[in-house]
């Protein structure tokens, strides 16, 4: 038995020392690094590609044979006598090919040098090893750059989800895409004082970072070549296909609490006010330097199926994150970011049928608990003292769940059709309880937790592609097709007691004039009913509504010499639910030399409007300096919203149009793209209308109205410079974005501007279109040490606090209570700092901060929206993150 013990051992070692490392770059004529170069181990499956400078690692047998091949470019064979093989890949006589991709255009040449549009590629594996920052929308906030996001607080489900969008527009005015197909929305729609309010979108860190490969970021109208929600441009997110490689890391990391500022002596959670994230009520906790503890823990593994490149990848992500607590006020003692858990799985696959044809599959899970303070009870009737003295904080918590499926296969036939047909299924469902809260009208028998029903989206797509390139002049692509899509959104009713209003015999009330709600001995107050901090969806608020479109498209590219490129799409739409569209875009892109380029492009778009902004409907309490209200966000199909004059949703419709130019100089690429939006009926929120005449229980109403024409003009550049001097590789990328959102008009009819879309709100719309961001990012590479230093600077942002729905009467004028409202946060410039160490081939140590030097926006009053010292703008206010991250690959 030893014996044969001892010869297995031996084997396996032969077989270890039988297997060689093979590294080195794969170059074009230039010189400059190919990313996407297949290098495959001659006669077998194993098989690689380089990265985004043209670097790469495969495992071989002694004496293999390496095959580097690249569309464009001729193969090369190289026999692995050495550990380091470089190579230089020669043109096939056309044009060299640089980072192909699938977005903004259905041309299978077409590149981000050559496009005649702006396309950011992002290499999501090198940004994820350089950064500390957690989550997709992180990410993308400080490398591209007109994209926005921001944590929240106070503002309900989205404390849960973050809004993002792409050059001052909206969330939902930006399409998703996962590996070319649309992605489905979230359900949730974005209330109170977050950014993007009114508005649905796609919760993008509901995708694992470790599953994805690159983020291509198209930034033009783009609805006439792929439908709604294309107005600012499309996020594609292309997923990871390597095989026979297990790279996975994991992140500790912590905030730091010293909240810069002059806070008043008792001011909650600064020292000895910490509000104790594990008692009951407003219980005070002990002083903390870090909080908002997080783990993240991340995995991806692929498998080779077959031998002529299927694959089958795997992705699984764990990430636990405790609450941020920062200084607020006695009314929002919880202000501070969520608390999240959550635990990701996505696959991505492929299996070739023939030489021609093959089969993919692609999709995932994604479920997160998230758990977020609402605004404090301190007394009256909502407060029962024998359950919480002194008061409470509620806790809306949620699970997420995001489950998405695509299937289809490619083929090409004999006469060099390229057919795509594909189905993709999406479903978010947001589902909320309500905890450490309480039915004030059930007194001392209530229960402090409520399940409080939720929401959903249901979203399938079947698409068939078909192209065709010809040898005309220069190249001639021909690309046609259609889709179908449906759609269901739904709200489900939470349990009675997170609704209802209970009568002094505990029974709901249902008759008014025989049942009353038990009086606040202390207010004289009746109680309220519901779950505090959230109240549930009744049986009133249900909804189940689905609709459908069908659309086609006709998409045209012409090199007419090998200097001047002109392309143009056509797309009609057809809603079941409000009717057609039609919508097209013309492109243009000249290379004046080998070495600039100009474009441009012209397009009309449009965005349907969401089910949820049809459909949904709340009574939900809302609290502010003043005072709290109840308020009805009335559906747009209630007699309600017809009695106030609000009409029925139509689409957005957009003009858009860009002129920008692309210059490459060896070490040096530039782009710089101006670009002007025009949007005709944008979707918002209103204000609060009175609503006493009603009898509905409610003091206030709003509504989702096509209230609002904007203007947006801006610039986006990207520098890129990056040298390799001996064993040393140092970089530098300066991104940035300008922009200047107008509102052109307000479509109030005969209601009150200043109700239906005031001051107030109009600053909330342009707060999400900042002035500027610039951000200059810095690296080093030597042996086995690699630093990054980055600057982001966020420009100024003015909002309008509660005092702007105040009586004028109460200032000198009009202007002087909105001079006084007004929020001024000046520009700030932020630092994040990594430094990593490769502790041997396969692991690397990371150490970092974002935010390295605990920068806060400008410290504001108690009139601020969220409750706390600062609002939600774009900077964030969580302060200074320290992490460590341990990566390894096998």
């Amino acid at each position: 038995m030893k014996k044969i013990t001892l010869l297995f051992l031996l084997l396996n070692v032969s077989f270890l020392f039988a297997q060689k490392e093979i590294t080195g770059v794969v170059k074009d004529n230039s010189g400059s690094g190919l990313p996407g170069v297949n290098v495959v181990e001659k006669g077998t499956q194993n098989g690689v590609s380089t990265d985004m400078d043209g670097a790469y690692k495969i495992k071989v047998k002694e004496g293999a044979t390496l095959i580097f091949s690249y569309i464009g470019f001729s193969s090369v064979e190289r026999v692995a006598t050495n550990n380091v093989i470089n190579i230089t890949l020669k043109s096939e006589g056309g044009e060299v090919l640089q980072d192909i991709v699938i977005v903004g255009s259905r041309n299978a040449k077409r590149t981000v040098v050559n496009s005649a549009v702006p396309i950011d590629v992002i290499n999501v594996k090198d940004i994820t090893t350089q950064s500390g920052k957690l989550e997709i929308n992180e990410l993308l906030q400080y490398v591209a750059p007109s994209f926005n996001a921001n944590k929240q607080s106070g503002s309900d489900g989205s404390d849960h989800v973050d809004p993002a969008s792409l050059r001052g527009l909206g969330p939902d005015q930006t399409l998703v895409l996962i590996n070319g197909k649309r992605r489905h929305q979230s359900s949730l729609i974005n209330l109170f004082g977050t950014r993007g309010r009114g508005n649905t979108g796609t919760d993008l860190n509901a995708i694992p970072a470790s599953s994805i490969k690159r983020i291509e970021i198209l930034r033009d109208g783009a609805a006439a070549q792929y439908g709604s929600d294309a107005i600012a441009g499309v996020v594609n997110i292309v997923l990871n296909d390597t095989v026979d490689e297990f790279t996975g890391s994991v992140t500790y990391g912590v905030y730091n609490t010293n909240a810069k500022g002059d806070f008043p002596a008792g001011t909650a959670n600064t020292d000895n006010n910490r509000l104790d994230l594990n008692g009951n009520g407003n219980s005070i906790g002990k002083n903390q330097s870090f909080d908002g503890g997080s783990v993240k823990v991340g995995a991806n593994y692929g498998v080779a199926i077959g031998n002529k490149g299927g694959f089958a990848n795997f992705t699984t992500e764990y990430i636990n994150k405790n609450k941020t607590l920062r200084p607020g006020f006695d009314f929002r003692k919880g202000f501070g970011e969520a608390a999240i858990q959550g635990f990701n799985l996505f696959a991505n696959m492929m299996v070739p049928v023939s030489d021609k044809t093959e089969v993919y599959a692609f999709g995932g899970r994604n479920f997160r608990d998230t758990d977020a303070y609402a605004f404090t009870r301190n007394d009256g009737a909502r407060v029962v003292e024998s359950i919480y003295p002194g008061g409470y904080s509620p806790r809306i918590t949620s699970n997420i769940l995001d489950n998405s499926i695509a299937v289809g296969f490619r083929t090409t036939t004999t006469g060099g059709w390229k057919l795509d047909f594909s189905n993709t299924n999406g479903k978010n469902l947001f589902h909320y309880y309500v905890k450490g809260t309480l039915n004030a009208s059930l007194e001392n028998a209530s229960p402090t937790e409520f399940d409080a029903g939720g929401h959903s989206l249901t979203q399938n797509t079947t698409n068939l592609d078909i192209s065709k390139n010809y040898d005309i002049l220069e190249g001639f692509n021909v690309a046609f097709g259609s889709e179908y899509r449906t759609e269901k959104f739904t709200i489900f009713a939470g349990e009675e007691g997170s609704y209802a209003t209970y009568d002094t015999n505990g029974k709901a009330i249902i008759d008014p004039t025989t049942q009353s709600a038990p009086i606040d001995a202390i207010s004289g107050d009746a109680r309220p009913g519901g779950s505090q901090g959230f109240p549930g969806y009744s049986p009133a608020n249900t909804v189940d509504k689905t609709r459908s479109n069908v659309s086609l498209y006709s998409d045209l590219e012409l090199d007419v010499t090998k200097a001047f490129l002109v392309s143009g799409a056509v797309r009609y739409e057809n809603y079941s639910d409000f009717g057609s569209t039609l919508n097209g875009k013309l492109a243009l892109r000249m290379k004046v030399n080998d070495k600039f380029n100009v474009r441009g492009s012209v397009s009309t778009g449009f965005r349907a409007p969401s089910l949820a902004q049809v459909y949904y409907n709340l009574r939900f309490t809302n609290f502010s300096a003043s005072g709290a209200s109840e308020v009805l966000l009335s559906p747009n199909n209630s007699p309600v919203t017809k009695a106030f004059g609000i009409n029925k949703l139509n689409e957005e419709r957009a003009l858009n149009a860009s002129l920008g130019f692309t210059a490459n100089f060896g070490d040096f690429t530039a782009t710089v793209d101006g670009y002007y939006i025009k949007v005709k009926d944008r979707i918002v929120l209103t204000g609060y209308f009175d609503a006493t005449v009603f009898n509905l229980g409610v003091d206030k109403a709003q509504f989702f109205v096509n209230g609002a024409d904007t203007k947006t003009s801006g610039l986006d550049l990207v520098f890129a410079w990056k040298k390799k001097i001996g064993s040393q590789t140092i970089g530098a990328t300066l991104v940035g974005n300008i922009n200047d959102m107008k509102i052109t008009k307000v479509k109030n009819g005969t209601l009150d501007e200043q109700i239906f879309f005031g001051e107030r709100e109009k600053a909330f719309l342009l707060a999400s279109a900042p002035a500027s961001k610039f951000g200059l990012n810095l690296s080093y590479e030597r042996n086995k040490l690699n630093a990054g230093l980055a600057f982001t600077r966020f420009s100024e942002v003015t909002l309008l606090d509660y005092q702007a729905i105040e009586p004028t009467a109460d200032y000198a004028s009009f202007d002087d209570k909105i001079q006084q409202a007004a929020d001024l946060y000046t520009a700030k410039i932020t630092t994040d700092l990594t430094i990593g160490y490769k502790l041997s081939k396969s692991t690397k140590l990371s150490l970092g901060a974002n935010n390295l030097f605990n920068i806060y926006p400008d410290q504001q009053d108690d009139w601020v929206e969220g409750g706390g010292y600062w609002d939600a703008v774009q900077m964030g206010f969580g302060g200074a993150y320290y992490y460590a991250r341990l990566g390894f690959t096998f």
